[in-house]
């Protein structure tokens, strides 16, 4: 086989990923869009391992990295989008700039200054 040929379709894979990372607003799709880039560089680190006839099979053991951080940015990144829906019930990420905003846009209010607390009334005491 040519090596134009898996080179080709992981450019192809690449690009479909990195259009869906930059046009896509729900999470999970753009999870999806992030593991179609991480085949295509699996597929060229196999591709020219093959090519060059590496001893070591360097390439296809990157692979074997690869697939395993691909695993668990898939598991970290779903917890974050269940966390989020959970929470907000939307995965939008144009509206999701900052884990501070509420679900409308608006930042969420300013937290009150560490200081002295207010006293607290005071508790009742039983005279027995």
């Amino acid at each position: 086989m040519h090596l134009a040929y898996p080179t080709v379709v992981a450019a192809l894979l690449f690009s479909v990923g990195v259009y869906g990372v930059l046009a896509r607003r729900n999470a999970i799709l753009v999870l999806m869009s992030v593991e179609l880039m991480l085949n295509a560089v699996n597929l060229n680190l196999v591709t020219f391992d093959v090519w060059y006839r590496d001893r070591l099979h360097g390439g296809q053991v990157l692979t074997l990295f690869t697939i395993v951080i691909a695993a668990a940015e898939i598991g970290l990144g779903l917890a974050i989008v269940l966390l989020v829906y959970r929470n907000r019930k939307m995965i939008d990420v144009d509206r999701l700039r900052t884990l501070a905003e509420d679900g409308d846009g608006r930042p969420a209010p300013e937290s009150e200054p560490s200081g002295p607390s207010k006293p607290s009334e005071p508790e009742a005491v039983d005279a027995q």
